[in-house]
């Protein structure tokens, strides 16, 4: 019996591991060798590449490709028709396979709707990437960042909260404090 669920349209192919409570809606393909942790939700029209990894409790909005070399850690929030690349420079007639470069998306991060991600970067720890940016860059952890090219416009919490100078966050009240240019929680 399988421990997950995907809808009829959807494809699972052989060899790909999907975790318990995982939720595979219409029309999405997982390729063989793919993983995908437990308490993951991917929406309609979802690619899973062979070679990416998806952690626990991930959700992938409808339109989504998830292409070799990219990995998703815990918590993420992938918005809708968020475009992940994995060549730099990619032409249709030239084969560039053996120059896929590692994108990696850390725990708790929400990238918006539309925002394009150019391989060969990290996104850090719960940051918070605006509808429509293009990330060319790497990205702090707790970072608010948002444009085109992106740039960093403030701090946001675990709680997804944007930070005032207080840097306490309005939903759950944790206090931070900036330390060596990074965010971290007063304990």
């Amino acid at each position: 019996m399988k421990h997950y669920f995907s809808h009829s349209s959807s494809i699972v192919d052989d060899g790909s591991y999907i975790g318990i409570n995982t939720k595979i809606w219409h029309f999405t393909h997982i390729s063989s060798g793919a993983k995908i942790g437990d308490n993951c939700v991917l929406g309609q029209n979802v690619f899973v590449s062979p070679k990416s990894i998806i952690g626990n409790n991930v959700k992938i909005q409808n339109n989504v490709s998830i292409y070799d070399k990219v990995e998703i850690e815990d918590d993420v929030f992938c918005g809708p028709s968020c475009v992940f690349t994995n060549v730099k420079n990619p032409r249709a007639f030239v084969e560039r396979k053996d120059e896929f470069l590692k994108t990696l998306v850390k725990k708790g991060t929400t990238i918006g709707a539309n925002a394009t991600i150019i391989c060969g970067i990290e996104i850090g720890e719960y940051s918070m990437i605006g509808a429509g940016s293009t990330i060319t860059k790497d990205v702090k952890p707790h970072s608010l960042i948002f444009g085109s090219p992106a740039k960093f416009k403030g701090w946001v919490s675990h709680a997804g909260e944007v930070l005032g100078k207080d840097l306490i966050c309005p939903r759950d009240k944790t206090k931070y404090k900036i330390l060596n240019n990074k965010l971290i929680i007063i304990k």
